[in-house]
């Protein structure tokens, strides 16, 4: 079943991504026909409630089809319809993968990756080194949350495409200088955006209340033209 959303893009229902434990729900933006890129977005923590339907995940995704990528957002093992059972990041990594083949094998076009949170760090790692992805952005990169600690000591192999990262300057798994100092070992290009008055969801704070989803999605789609040419879909 497709969703109609503008005369070049639907939203389908995709039935055969699978990865090494068993089907993955997902959901597919179809792009334009002469798009550069697949785009690939990936969600924020399973047992924190995170989905492919979660705001940011959301917001990115349409960053994304701003310019007539082909989007594709799944579920990670255990959520929603996706078979199999949460891996504490490990298996997630393989379903990275496998959302990746996908995409190669329905468009062979050039990959853009971003994630959300534990998404981020997930799809870094399944992505770094990966010669289809040739860019990547990073959300809410969470250091520390829930009693969890996240490494980042891959990030060296990520190699020279160019790299995002975006955070709220009020990030509570992130606190900006302990990101700075995990972001250094990432090769350049890189770039470390800070929202203002933005929490780990780019909501807003006291002081603030305004959400910051917006600001977020602006900062992606200016990065996005400026590093690959990326006009706005008509």
């Amino acid at each position: 079943m497709a969703i109609s959303r503008s005369p070049i893009q639907t939203v389908q229902t995709i039935e055969d991504l699978r990865g090494p434990a068993g089907r993955l729900e997902a959901l597919l933006n179809t792009g334009a026909p002469d798009a550069l890129y697949a785009a690939l977005v990936a969600h924020p923590h399973p047992l924190g409630g995170g989905t492919m339907h979660n705001k940011v995940v959301y917001h990115a995704a349409k960053a994304f089809s701003h310019f007539g990528l082909p989007v594709l957002r799944f579920n990670f093992r255990g959520t929603g319809l996706s078979e199999g059972a949460h891996d504490d990041g490990r298996g997630e990594v393989d379903d990275v993968r496998a959302a990746l083949d996908w995409l190669d094998r329905r468009f062979s076009l050039r990959i853009l990756f971003a994630g959300f949170s534990f998404g981020s760090n997930v799809g870094l790692r399944a992505c770094c080194g990966d010669a289809r992805v040739r860019g990547l952005v990073g959300l809410g990169l969470p250091v520390r949350a829930a009693g969890r600690d996240y490494r980042y000591d891959f990030l060296p192999a990520c190699g020279s495409i160019p790299k995002l990262f975006i955070s709220g300057d009020h990030d509570e798994f992130s606190p900006r200088g302990t990101l700075e100092a995990v972001l250094v070992s990432a090769s350049q290009p890189r770039e470390i955006l800070f929202i203002e008055g933005a929490d780990h969801f780019f909501a807003g704070i006291p002081g603030s209340p305004q959400p910051k989803l917006d600001r977020m999605s602006a900062a992606l789609r200016s990065w996005l033209e400026k590093n690959f040419g990326l006009t706005p879909a008509t």
